[in-house]
């Protein structure tokens, strides 16, 4: 098929975030995205027991979660598991780009959310482009 439809590697997204209305408003631009919202948790410890009991294709994170751990604790975990993660913040930690695909600069609309999950994609496929207004990646 010459102008079918190519098949999403990112399916499943896990959200990690501690702010209640971003959480929610995250949850709800995902799903809209056509993209399944596997959990949003706002904690290291809930978001590693998703990755135990579900199929995860990408970790949407902020850097400061509720409790003693953070995201950068997450992303670390997720590397070791080959799960990507993409950080949601306003100040990437330093050595991020060690552990996570990229950041996607906070504030953000729901406009920079969907062109940053279509470019991740599009990243993971191997297919390189320049990233969308808010989103960097760390690796080529």
């Amino acid at each position: 098929m010459l102008f079918g439809k190519r098949t999403r590697i990112v399916k499943r997204i896990l959200v990690v975030e501690d702010e209640p209305l971003v959480a929610f408003d995250n949850e709800t631009m995902i799903a809209d995205a056509g993209y399944e919202v596997v959990a949003t948790v706002d904690r290291y410890a809930d978001a590693v027991a998703q990755l135990d009991e579900s199929e995860v294709d990408l970790i949407l994170s902020d850097i400061l979660l509720t409790g003693e751990r953070s995201g950068v604790d997450l992303a670390r975990e997720a590397k070791r598991r080959g799960v990507p993660v993409l950080f949601v913040t306003a100040h990437p930690p330093a050595g991020a780009e060690e552990l996570a695909i990229g950041h996607l600069l906070k504030p953000y609309n729901e406009r920079a959310l969907k062109a940053a999950l279509k470019a991740i994609d599009r990243h993971l496929a191997g297919k390189l482009a320049d990233p969308p207004e808010g989103l960097v990646f760390y690796s080529a």
